[in-house]
This record gives C-alpha cells, sequence and structure tokens, in this order.
C-alpha cells in the first residue's frame, strides 16, 4: 500500500472516530437534558400532563438519526471503501498515457 492510500486511510478512521465521539456527546447530553426535565416535570407538576414527553420524543428522533448516520447504512464499512479504491486503482491502470507528440 503505498503512502497515500495509509494517509487517506488514515484520515478516514480519524472521522469515523470524531463521529462516533460526537455521537457519544450528543447522547450524554441528550440523557441529562431529559433526566432534568423529568426531575423539572416530578416536583413541579406533581404528576400532571408529562410534557416532557414531547421534547424528549422530539430530540430522541434526531438522535436516532444521529445514531443511524454514524453506525447504521450510511456509514461507509471498510469493504465499501476497499471496494472503491481497487476500482480506482484499475481506471487509472486502464488509462492511456497522453502521447507529448500529439498535439490536441
Amino acid at each position: 500500500m503505498n503512502m497515500k492510500a495509509d494517509d487517506e486511510g488514515r484520515a478516514q478512521a480519524v472521522r469515523r472516530l470524531w463521529a462516533k465521539r460526537g455521537f457519544k456527546i450528543h447522547l450524554t447530553a441528550f440523557a441529562i437534558v431529559s433526566l432534568a426535565m423529568l426531575l423539572i416535570w416530578a416536583t413541579a407538576s406533581r404528576g400532571d400532563y408529562f410534557w416532557p414527553i414531547w421534547p424528549i420524543a422530539g430530540w430522541g428522533i434526531g438522535l436516532a438519526a444521529h445514531a443511524l448516520i454514524t453506525f447504521g447504512q450510511w456509514s461507509l464499512s471498510e469493504a465499501e471503501i476497499q471496494r472503491e479504491m481497487t476500482r480506482g486503482q484499475e481506471r487509472a491502470q486502464q488509462r492511456v498515457p497522453p502521447n507529448p507528440n500529439e498535439r490536441g
């Protein structure tokens, strides 16, 4: 494997790690804020209308989308990356180098 491919592979790995870290931060914030809303509801509402369901559900949908993008079908698998790299190398080998004596 050449140096450029190693650098690109490392860059992709770093992007995946940042994406996973971002999701963990998002999940932690969701849990803390959801617990805070539940505590506020439990202490201030005395069991009245369960209003925290709306912000928790809305944010939960966004969190689920974030999880799907980070870990789900929209994430690139290593096999897909390798397959695309192989295709690119094959295309590069099939190209005929330009003839320096030809004028275009």
